[in-house]
């Protein structure tokens, strides 16, 4: 008969021992069930209060009175406290950088902004978003990704304006092209639509200057324009004040009658001026909607709806078939 060495047989036994006087493993304490966070309380719609910031004072501009209109108008119906806010001027970036600080300051719910200079406006809007602010942009395109864009696909309607000028005019006529701020989306854009509209239909443009968007520098450059062209044939505007501005100076030398005129914008001043033969045409946007539009998507943010990221306000060429309308 084999033995089972000692050491052996000892050790299992106390193994044994060892499992039977083990106490058992406890169990877990039960834990309390997890808790989804609250979801935040909705806001209430005369609690809202909604920045509409524009690029220049309605006072001065049939664009921007229009789009005000739109935004108060939009924010009285539904009950929201809109207030609209604009720089002196549209190059005055840093008026426009500390209305919107002194706003966020004071609790703003949302922003609906034209940017002055997109690059510069970047940071004190990133600072809103930051903050639970809103941000969304009417009528020019900013810098923020995922940013809702409303307003005018400028450089087709930019084309449009400048399709008309091809239409009227011979092949390799002399035209020119009044930009508006160079550094805004608007601007960029609608230059390049106009430049790449007049160079397809071949014409010869021989100018391609900036007049800020403004009435009198408009006159000013034109006259500029004038004194190395004057047998010019068309002109382009990027927004309608330049174009009544070019009129001015068409005007003070004679030829109005001999340059074609085509605007942007269709306020109420260049569509009187088509009817009266001083412009030939202008784009039309829809500057209320852009304020209308702009308030009504911002309420849409700030109850967690989800919105389009561009949201098209459409153009259309208008010429004195059409101009009636517009005044």
């Amino acid at each position: 008969m084999r033995r089972i060495p000692l050491f052996v047989g000892l050790s299992a036994a106390a193994a044994l021992a060892l499992s039977a006087c083990a106490a058992p493993a406890p169990m877990p304490a039960a834990q309390p069930a997890t808790q989804a966070p609250a979801a935040p309380a909705a806001v209430e719609m005369k609690d809202m209060k909604i920045l509409v910031s524009m690029k220049g004072p309605g006072g001065g501009n049939p664009f921007w009175a229009a789009v005000e209109k739109g935004a108060l108008e939009k924010g009285k119906e539904l009950g929201v406290q809109v207030l609209v806010l604009a720089p002196p001027a549209e190059s005055d970036v840093q008026a426009q950088i500390a209305q919107v600080e002194d706003q966020l300051a004071k609790g703003v719910s949302a922003i609906a902004i034209a940017p002055t200079d997109p690059a510069a406006l970047r940071p004190v809007l990133e600072k809103a978003q930051a903050q639970g602010v809103k941000v969304l942009f009417v009528d020019t395109k900013g810098d923020l990704p995922g940013a809702t864009f409303i307003g005018t696909n400028n450089e087709l309607g930019a084309k449009l304006g400048v399709d008309y000028l091809c239409k009227n005019l011979p092949q390799g006529s002399k035209v020119a092209i009044l930009q508006g701020i160079i550094t805004q989306s608007t601007g960029k854009a609608r230059a390049d639509g106009a430049k790449s509209g007049l160079t397809e239909c071949g014409m010869n443009i021989v100018a391609e200057l900036s007049a800020e968007w403004d009435r009198a520098k408009a006159t000013s450059v034109m006259e500029d324009i004038l004194t190395k062209n004057p047998d010019i044939q068309g002109l382009f505007a990027s927004n309608d004040n330049m174009a009544l501005g070019a009129v001015e100076a068409l005007k003070n030398a004679g030829i109005n009658d001999k340059v074609i005129v085509v605007g942007f914008d269709a306020n109420p001043d260049a569509a009187a001026a088509i009817l009266a033969g001083e412009m030939e045409a202008t784009v039309a946007q829809n500057p209320y909607n852009m304020g209308a539009l702009g308030v009504e998507n911002a309420i849409k943010l700030i109850k967690g709806e989800t919105i389009p990221e561009n949201i098209d306000t459409g153009t259309e060429l208008v010429t004195k078939d059409n101009a009636d309308k517009y005044k």
